[in-house]
C-alpha cells in the first residue's frame, strides 16, 4: 500500500470519529444525534472515541485494502492511527502537584517530642 491513500485514510478515520464523538458539528447534529441515541449500545458507542474508531475505519480498510489481508491489517491501523492523532491533539491533562504544609516549630503537640523513643 502506497504512503497516501493510509495517511488520507487516518485523517478521515480520526475526523469523522472526532466530529462524531467530542463536536457539536454543524446546527448541533452531532450532539442532537448523541442525545437521541441514548444510554444504549449507540450511545456507549458515540461516548468511545477508541470504539467508534474501529467502526469508522471498517469502510475505509474496505476500501483501500487491495486484498482480504490488508483489509484485516488496516482496519485496526487506521483506528490506531487516528487514536494516536488524538493522543497528540488532546490538551495533556497535568495533575497539580501535591499539596505540603509544615507547621512551624513552635505549634508541637503536646506530649511529643523529636526524640525516637528509647529501645526496649
Amino acid at each position: 500500500m502506497r504512503f497516501y491513500p493510509l495517511l488520507l485514510g487516518v485523517l478521515v478515520v480520526w475526523r469523522l470519529t472526532h466530529l462524531l464523538q467530542a463536536e457539536d458539528g454543524p446546527w448541533d447534529l452531532c450532539r442532537r444525534l448523541r442525545r437521541a441515541v441514548g444510554e444504549g449500545f449507540w450511545g456507549h458507542l458515540l461516548d468511545c472515541f477508541y470504539c467508534l474508531s474501529l467502526w469508522i475505519a471498517a469502510p475505509f480498510a474496505a476500501f483501500l485494502g487491495a486484498d482480504a489481508s490488508e483489509r484485516w491489517l488496516l482496519w485496526p491501523a487506521l483506528s490506531a492511527g487516528a487514536i494516536l492523532l488524538l493522543r497528540a491533539t488532546e490538551p495533556t491533562l497535568v495533575t497539580p502537584p501535591a499539596l505540603y504544609h509544615e507547621e512551624p516549630p513552635d505549634v508541637l503537640r503536646t506530649g511529643q517530642t523529636d526524640e525516637p523513643p528509647d529501645p526496649v
